[in-house]
């Protein structure tokens, strides 16, 4: 691995565990429930996020089908809060 790519994952990696400590600030301090789901949506994207960039530095599969999971589980369960928010029940 080059040197310049090595510095430029470890700047994403920096980047995004900036991100996902403001998000969970966020998460905990958020005046209203949107404000904590948007902080939610942020740490699972930043997850996976971060995972897809472990799996670029150690060239290995088992990152990116982590990441997928995590996509996977963040969307429903988004979609789940949100309806919960606007209708106050997730299953009808």
């Amino acid at each position: 691995m080059t040197t310049a790519l090595s510095m430029a994952i470890g700047f994403a990696l920096f980047c995004l565990g900036l991100g996902m400590l403001f998000a969970t600030l966020r998460l905990f301090r958020g005046p209203t429930a949107q404000d904590r789901v948007m902080a939610l949506d942020t740490l699972y994207l930043s997850a996976m996020l971060v995972m897809l960039v472990l799996g670029m530095r150690f060239g290995t599969q088992v990152y990116f089908e982590i990441a997928m999971l995590i996509a996977l589980v963040g969307f429903v369960g988004s979609i789940a809060m949100a309806k919960f928010l606007l209708r106050g029940e997730v299953i009808e």
